[in-house]
């Protein structure tokens, strides 16, 4: 078949794509900045559309046009976007997205949509964004014949409700948890759901299905979790804890920012079980794998650094920005001579951040991670989605990869709380008798706060930035040394 993938660089979507190809389908993907797939071994596979859902045609006739396009010929398209990082008007936001799709869905005569949406609570209101997920639904159903599954948590490594799990548990041995904590929730694995979206190419439009594994509290999760850690946990209910207060703590305590926190602890305010039972008749070779088999193939991917995609790797909502070399911007400049090849160098500076630090001035970087968390920024917690491997527009910490080409250039754009703009860039410069670490870290202020804090910092940023250059070149003269140990003890 032909096929539409929207969401191509996030968490499902990402994952999806390489398992179509595999099946032989022909796969195009529609997304707003291209160049964020660079580096995905599937690149050269699919067809790839620029453009956006976020305007309707007589306000951006261009985007609409891309939408065209992109839906041209195609048999199926998936529908794999939220606008959840939007803020609190992504409601809104997701509706016009929807419409716009749906409308261009059906211009197009596309044969079927599947659509990956959100359980919703049995007799009470839902929340704003399981409210949303279902009104998203309604619309692709609305033009367009559309199979829509609702899923609860998703399990895997790199979920935002596993990482949620992972880090509340790891952190703290004891909790106070609001009450809804021990409402039953229907979650799934990441396999499993992927399981559905690929069999659901073989059926006809199959309106609304149920999926999820097994049902359990969220307690019941984070114990579980706990256990396969060999992790010696107290989770203590309170009647009373508001979800914007459970929002602030998962942000301080977790890596998701409080703008995505506040939707996933809203989300199981009330219980969401899955009436599994349509699921099981139409797709009887699907037997969900049960919620602490998913939590072990999770820590077992992220052990042997093989995840795939992660929460992180999308981008918030609205416009981005890129480096452009104009008058305004400050520039730090520095030029370390390294004895050691540039493939060495590159390796140092692109495994920086993560679980393996920023190597100078750990306390700083903490202090600065953790006033942007207080601020509404990301913070450090967001870590890195594998130890060495960098793709464009993945996160790292409080930055953002905006351009990586192996063994020459690594640049990252700062997504903290700031008052300008700022980037921190490294080159590996091939030299005689080895290479040359070209750092430069950029800021364009904005207004007079902008100077007032690039020059109010630059004392200690000048130090930083100097130890952290001579920390790189350190680490690539040992790692070049190692290697060319090893290679003399192998003749």
């Amino acid at each position: 078949m032909r096929i539409l993938v929207t969401g191509a660089t996030g968490y499902v979507g990402g994952r999806l794509v390489p398992r179509l190809l595999e099946r032989g389908h022909t796969v195009r993907v529609l997304v707003r900045d291209p160049s964020r797939l660079q580096g995905r071994p599937w690149l050269s596979q699919v067809e790839v559309v620029q453009g956006s859902l976020e305007a309707s045609p007589s306000q951006h006739p261009d985007h609409a046009s891309s939408l065209d396009r992109a839906l041209e010929g195609v048999d199926v398209a998936y529908y794999l976007v939220h606008a959840m990082l939007a803020g609190g008007d992504f409601p809104q936001l997701e509706s016009g997205q929807a419409e716009t799709f749906a409308q261009s869905a059906h211009r197009a005569g596309v044969g079927r949509v599947i659509y990956l949406g959100g359980l919703q609570p049995k007799g009470v209101p839902p929340s704003p964004h399981l409210a949303s997920r279902a009104k998203v639904g309604e619309t692709l159903r609305a033009w367009v014949p559309t199979t829509e599954f609702r899923a609860g948590p998703i399990i895997g490594s790199g979920s935002a409700s596993f990482e949620m799990v992972r880090y509340l548990t790891e952190r703290l041995p004891i909790m106070v948890a609001p009450r809804w904590v021990l409402n039953l929730v229907s979650p799934i694995a990441i396999r499993d759901v992927l399981s559905y979206l690929l069999l659901a190419l073989d059926r006809e439009p199959l309106g609304v299905v149920e999926i999820g594994s097994a049902p359990l509290t969220f307690r019941a999760m984070m114990e579980t979790y706990a256990a396969v850690r060999g992790l010696k946990r107290l989770i203590l209910p309170l009647p009373v804890l508001a979800p914007h207060l459970a929002a602030l703590w998962v942000g301080l305590v977790t890596p998701i920012p409080n703008r995505l926190a506040l939707p996933l602890v809203e989300g199981i305010l009330h219980p969401l079980v899955a009436d599994t039972r349509r699921a099981q008749e139409l797709f009887p070779q699907i037997a969900p794998i049960p919620y602490r088999t998913a939590v072990e193939l999770a820590l077992e991917r992220i052990a042997l650094g093989e995840v795939e995609t992660r929460w992180s790797g999308a981008l918030l909502a609205g416009p981005s920005y890129a480096l452009e070399d104009r008058e305004g911007i400050i520039r730090e400049v520095r030029r370390v001579p390294v004895a050691a090849p540039p493939e060495a160098l590159f390796r140092s500076f692109a495994s920086l951040g993560g679980e393996q630090g920023w190597r100078v001035w750990d306390w700083a970087w903490a202090l600065r991670g953790l006033l942007d968390r207080l601020l509404g920024g990301p913070g450090l917690r967001r870590g890195r989605r594998h130890p060495s491997e960098l793709l464009p527009g993945e996160a790292v910490d409080f930055w953002r990869v905006e351009e990586v080409r192996p063994f020459e250039l690594l640049r990252l754009r700062a997504e903290m709380r700031l008052p300008g703009r700022a980037w921190l860039e490294w080159r590996a410069l091939p030299e005689e008798g080895g290479s040359s670490l070209v750092q430069t870290a950029y800021f364009e202020p904005k207004g007079l706060m902008g100077f007032l804090y690039w020059w109010g910092l630059y004392p200690i940023h000048r130090r930083i930035f100097s130890d952290l250059a001579q920390a790189i070149a350190r680490e690539a003269v040992g790692a070049a040394a190692t290697q060319m140990g090893d290679l003399e003890s192998l003749r």
